[in-house]
């Protein structure tokens, strides 16, 4: 038999607490499917909420609880590289296939330029979305401090720094390029080169790092001539391969931090007639349609941008439902996939 509320009103959520002898919070945890409750709590929580006929009313729940049914993807960079690289529409295909079963609304922001940014900024504190993913953030972005100033529920698609505090989702970026530059050393290349993405996003730097430690492990002696920083965009790898085969013509290899860039840097090595791999061998990072567009194919580091963007999607509905204890770091693998370039 179904009790109705006091006065035979429709139950609240402070009356399902009651019954069920809980918190607010961790009836409203259960209610939205957070795993962060005991089976014990969830099974009496749910029973207070078929004897009291309690019925969550999303509208009501959003008034009463600040909420929007609503979180923002936002990515800090301009619309001429969201477009490009295929990185980001597989980061959007992650979210939208982990929110398809919510009624969670997804706005997806871009931030590239300082107007941008300003308009984000008075959106998000005046909390018009219930949590923020972030992608593709750089060392000196404010945006990260500002939504742990309002208390937002925020996960970021790549830390700035070592000591991240925010949640966070990557790839093994660090491996990647390690075992990249590893399999070119094992054919035999011995004048490797890199073109690095933006040295002030921290997956970049992970790249390079990885880089270098493979060339120090085969006793090779490092040569900052070899290390031609550019960008992630196309333009960018051509122009640092032009500079490669001006310092360094006897290169014999390149690592690229991105298919993208390694596109242009193919282009560079076409007009220049260096044959792909006779002369010299190349490798990108993300394992994208470009890659396997490439010609000759493209050896390519792969790393699981869609799992990437459900992972985050479900850390932050987590986080939603309830502040977590800790916040997860969660670092996903990555594969080498080698084709004919190498």
């Amino acid at each position: 038999m179904t009790v109705r509320g006091r006065q035979g009103r429709r139950p609240t959520l402070e009356e399902v607490a009651a019954r069920a002898g809980v918190g607010r919070g961790t009836v409203s945890r259960v209610i939205n499917g957070s795993p962060r409750v005991s089976d014990t709590t969830r099974a009496t929580v749910e029973a207070a909420v078929n004897e009291l006929g309690y019925v969550p009313n999303r509208a009501a729940r959003a008034l009463a609880g600040n909420r929007t049914d609503a979180i923002a993807l936002v990515v800090p960079e301009p619309e001429t590289r969201f477009f490009a690289e295929p990185y980001f529409s597989d980061i959007v295909r992650g979210v939208g296939a982990a929110l398809a079963d919510t009624e969670m609304q997804l706005l997806l922001t871009l931030a590239g330029n300082d107007r941008e940014r300003r308009r984000l900024a008075q959106y998000l504190t005046a909390h018009r979305v219930d949590g923020v993913l972030l992608v593709s953030v750089h060392a000196d972005d404010p945006l990260p401090d500002l939504l742990e100033q309002l208390g937002m529920p925020c996960v970021i698609s790549g830390r700035r720094h070592a000591a991240e505090p925010l949640a966070s989702v990557d790839s093994d970026n660090f491996e990647g390029a390690r075992s990249a530059v590893v399999h070119l050393i094992s054919r035999g290349r011995r004048s490797i080169a890199t073109i690095t993405g933006r040295l002030d996003v921290y997956g970049a730097q992970r790249r390079l790092d990885g880089y270098r430690e493979a060339v120090a492990a085969a006793g090779m002696a490092p040569d900052e001539r070899l290390i031609a920083p550019a960008d992630f965009t196309e333009e960018g790898g051509a122009r640092a391969m032009r500079e490669l085969l001006a310092r360094c013509p006897d290169v014999d290899a390149v690592f690229i931090a991105s298919d993208v860039m390694a596109a242009g840097a193919r282009q560079v090595l076409r007009e220049a007639g260096r044959r792909v791999p006779d002369d010299i061998a190349m490798i990108g990072f993300d394992d994208s349609a470009v890659a396997r567009h490439m010609d000759p194919p493209l050896t390519s580091v792969r790393q699981p941008t869609e799992e990437m963007g459900r992972t985050m999607t479900r850390v932050l509905l987590q986080e939603i439902a309830g502040p977590p204890e800790d916040r997860p770091r969660i670092v996903l693998p990555t594969e080498l996939v080698v084709r004919d370039s190498s």
